[in-house]
């Protein structure tokens, strides 16, 4: 059976560290750091995310502010409500939660966040810099990924890892990040000729193609790191009989986990390290505007 690495127990310690680190830095500088999330319509998945993302941002101290925006706002509003928060001295995190409305072009909303505001990591100048090895506002789950990994104690220099899953999101950032712990790194997707065998080769196998239990046992090297990015919702049946539905990864739990040496579980896996990283990024983002 796999060790478990619990992404929420992981988030819970960094999060107490950081409620140690805020008390200081108001202490040093007179004011907290402050996180300032955007979301435009109603959208429920959207509105879940946010209130975790909101309400981290209470449990570590730090200042947050929800900008709650009508579905039918224009794009140029959108950009002249970025620009505003983009001026203000006393935000320090900005990040407009995605997905958007049909009519309104991401790229452009991302690319208006100030860099040195943008935690999400999603800002072309902030990519260019994590290729380029500079130093950069690193997008939070991949950084999560990281952790999880550094978690377990294993030394991944030399060894082999394969990312499933080319995203711009996590695929490709993780694989950046795990080519810069030394790993030899292979990046593979849902069309890569016999995906079993060249997952079978990993001593660190990250899953996130957005499949429903896509990995499964045969797919492991025995005593791999297994890192299950996916959150996918899926049919059951109740206890009582009548019809619901359950989370999943991309990662078929039960089997997977009498292969693998380590593994993330779905829910409390990768999820709240992604938030707890994006308090992370803020803090940062704070301390390089104090500077």
């Amino acid at each position: 059976m796999s060790n478990i690495i619990d992404g929420k127990a992981l988030s819970l310690s960094l999060k107490e560290q950081m409620k140690e680190r805020i008390v200081e830095l108001e202490a040093q500088y007179g004011r907290k750091p402050c996180l300032a999330v955007i979301i435009v319509g109603d959208n429920p998945s959207s509105r879940s995310y946010v209130r975790g993302k909101i309400k981290a941002a209470e449990f570590v101290g730090m200042d947050s502010r929800l900008i709650e925006l009508p579905e039918d706002i224009s794009e140029q509003d959108l950009l002249a409500k970025i620009a505003e928060i983009n001026a203000e001295s006393a935000v320090d995190g900005l990040l407009v939660q995605l997905p958007l409305p049909g009519h309104i072009n991401e790229d452009r909303v991302i690319d208006a966040i100030d860099i040195a505001k943008d935690v999400d990591g999603f800002h072309p100048q902030n990519v260019a810099k994590l290729w380029l090895g500079r130093p950069c506002i690193l997008p939070c789950t991949p950084k999560g990924i990281v952790a999880m990994i550094d978690s377990t104690g294993v030394n991944i220099s030399g060894k082999k890892a394969v990312v499933v899953g080319r995203s711009n999101i996590v695929g490709k950032p993780v694989a950046k990040l795990l080519l810069d712990r030394n790993a030899t790194v292979t990046i593979a997707h849902s069309r890569t000729a016999d995906l079993p065998a060249v997952c079978r080769e990993a001593d660190v196998l990250v899953a996130a193609v957005g499949r429903p239990e896509m990995i499964t046992a045969d797919m492991v090297k025995p005593g791999a790191i297994v890192i299950d990015v996916g959150i996918n919702r899926i049919p059951c049946i109740k206890e009582d009989g009548s019809e619901g539905s359950r989370l999943v990864g991309d990662v078929q739990f039960p089997g997977v986990s009498e292969v693998a040496g380590w593994i993330t579980p779905v829910p409390g896996g990768v999820g709240p390290m992604t938030i707890t990283m994006l308090m992370q990024n803020t803090i940062e983002c704070f301390l390089a505007r104090m500077a």
